[in-house]
Formats: C-alpha cells, sequence, structure tokens
C-alpha cells in the first residue's frame, strides 16, 4: 500500500496558498495608488486610468475563489492522501499562484494573442488539474467518503469548463473586441455538464 498522508494539513496549506495567491493580486493596484500620489492625481482620475486592473483584479479573484470553492468541495470528503494526489494538487497550486503575473499583464499591457493564451491557458490548466483530482479519486474510492457517480458528474462539470475556457480562448486571442467578455461563455457549463451526462448515458 502507498504512503498516505492525513488530509488536515494538506487543506490548511493548500487554504493558506491560495489565500496568499488572491491577496498578491491587489498588489499592482497598491503601486498604482502610490504612484498616483506621486503624480498628484484625483480619485477619479485615478480609477479612470487604472479601469484595467481594476476588472482584472476582480475577474482573477472571482475566478480563484471559484476554483477554491470547487477544490472545497472535493477534499473535504477525502479522507486519505497519496504522494500522487499531493502531487496533482500542488500542480493545481502551482497554476494558482502563477496567476496573479498574468493578472498584472491582463491590467496594464495592451490586450493581444499571446496574453489572452497566458491568462486563459493558465485557467486552463487549473481546470485540468481540479478534473485529474476527481479522475484520480474516480479510480481510488477508498480515499474519499465520495460516490462515484458524483465524482462522474464532477468530471462531466471540468470537461464542460475546458471547453468553454477554450472557446473563450480563441475568442479572446483573435476576436478583439469580445476580449475577456468570452469568459462569460462559463455561464453555459450547468447545460454542457448536463450534455455531456446524457452523451455517456
Amino acid at each position: 500500500m502507498p504512503t498516505r498522508f492525513a488530509p488536515e494539513r494538506f487543506t490548511a496549506f493548500t487554504d493558506a496558498v491560495v489565500a496568499i495567491a488572491m491577496t498578491l493580486l491587489i498588489l499592482p493596484l497598491l503601486e498604482s495608488v502610490t504612484d498616483a500620489a506621486e503624480r498628484g492625481i484625483r480619485t477619479a482620475d485615478f480609477l479612470r486610468e487604472t479601469s484595467g486592473q481594476l476588472v482584472s483584479f476582480i475577474l482573477s479573484f472571482v475566478l480563484i475563489a471559484t476554483f477554491w470553492m470547487e477544490h472545497h468541495r472535493t477534499y473535504r470528503r477525502v479522507t486519505a492522501i497519496t504522494p500522487a494526489l499531493l502531487w496533482i494538487n500542488i500542480g493545481w497550486l502551482l497554476t494558482i499562484v502563477w496567476l496573479p503575473v498574468p493578472t498584472a499583464m491582463l491590467g496594464q499591457l495592451p490586450t493581444d494573442a499571446v496574453q489572452a493564451t497566458v491568462y486563459i491557458g493558465t485557467l486552463i490548466l487549473t481546470q485540468i488539474a481540479t478534473l485529474t483530482a476527481k479522475l484520480y479519486l474516480l479510480r481510488h474510492l477508498d480515499l474519499a467518503d465520495i460516490p462515484a457517480e458524483a465524482l462522474r458528474r464532477g468530471c462531466a462539470g471540468d470537461i464542460a469548463a475546458v471547453i468553454l475556457f477554450l472557446v473563450a480562448l480563441i475568442l479572446a486571442a483573435w476576436v478583439h473586441p469580445i476580449g475577456y467578455l468570452a469568459l462569460l461563455l462559463l455561464v453555459l457549463v450547468g447545460p454542457l455538464e448536463r450534455g455531456l451526462l446524457r452523451l455517456r448515458r
């Protein structure tokens, strides 16, 4: 039997890293406040100048929070952690910790295809890591108190999200008037998930 770890320290470590990553999202805005103060800019002008940074901060904050909530829903029912599951989670954390970098790019650099690929590509990798963990748990049902059917539904939801992220990436990278509004496609995760489950049956 492979080495197994208690989930408490695992989830505490994950929560701490996610909290730090979410906090780092605000740092570019804090630097912009200092710069604006040195230039004597009024509050209204500051908000107008940094509107892109504000939008990217809120967008990434909400996305990380959403990823964390899904992670929490899954891992609160995990009873043991294997080395493989640990490394899957470390891969997931890597994408979360990296996200503040493309977020800063999104708020401060001109929009282009490379920027969209880096930003949305990071989100796709996060979702793939989420999916990988569920597939692993589906093959090792003794590690969690989660019914197999619930894991299959979760996998379908993750696959639906990956598909929609890929469509959003194409639109954001090459249909510039739409830009990152393409991420609103994620509201279709539920219907697409149900469609995938029907296809499976």
